[in-house]
């Protein structure tokens, strides 16, 4: 029993210090981020959050591994929430734009992530691609796609294509394009891509 209050204990504690991680990143970004500055935001100690984990980097992987487990379960649970392929096919693209919104903090301490850290071979994350295992966003939005195909909702186009087509305008708005993020509103940006990309695979 005393055990496993103690684990517990401990998982709050890493709970404690991957929120604070969170917040630091939203607020001052990853570079100026520091087990200090994410210590000073949990009301810790450094010393604590380096019992719960090795260093900064231990600790930025922990949380890039829940930010992207958070983002994909909430875009799955909205797919699987709807019947056609192409209702699964809108709840995809408008749960993947408004998961920003939603999560705002969260959104912004990914985007710090993947844009700004390193791994020790100074290799950008952005770049690293594993060969052996596909995105599982990437792979489900592709399931639809070949579903929708299958079903005779969708005509024929190439799957591989059309997903990455479809990733690059959901990716354009969330990372790489703050003019257009300023010149449209989410709202309206997910109602013209939703009509846009249903015009290009219906039937």
């Amino acid at each position: 029993m005393e055990k496993g209050k103690q684990s517990f204990i401990a998982e709050a504690r890493r709970d404690q210090i991957i929120e604070a991680a969170i917040k630091t990143l939203d607020e001052i970004g990853y570079v100026k981020s520091s087990l200090s500055q994410i210590a000073k935001r949990a009301g810790i100690s450094t010393a604590l959050i380096s019992y719960h984990f090795s260093n900064k980097e231990d600790l930025i992987n922990h949380l890039l591994t829940k930010l992207l487990e958070e983002s994909t379960s909430y875009i799955m649970d909205h797919v699987l929430a709807a019947n056609s392929a192409q209702e699964k096919l809108n709840a995809f693209i408008k749960a993947s734009l408004s998961y920003q919104n939603t999560h705002p903090a969260h959104n912004t301490a990914l985007i710090e992530i993947v844009f700004n850290a390193r791994t020790p071979e100074n290799i950008p994350y952005y770049k690293l691609v594993d060969d052996e295992e596909e995105d599982p966003i990437l792979a489900e939005l592709k399931l639809i796609l070949y579903e929708g195909q299958k079903s005779g909702e969708f005509k024929s186009f190439h799957v591989d294509v059309m997903a990455n087509v479809i990733q690059g305008a959901i990716n354009e708005y969330m990372f790489t394009n703050p003019v257009l993020t300023k010149k449209v509103d989410l709202s309206t940006y997910i109602n013209e891509v939703v009509h846009i990309i249903s015009s290009a695979v219906k039937k």
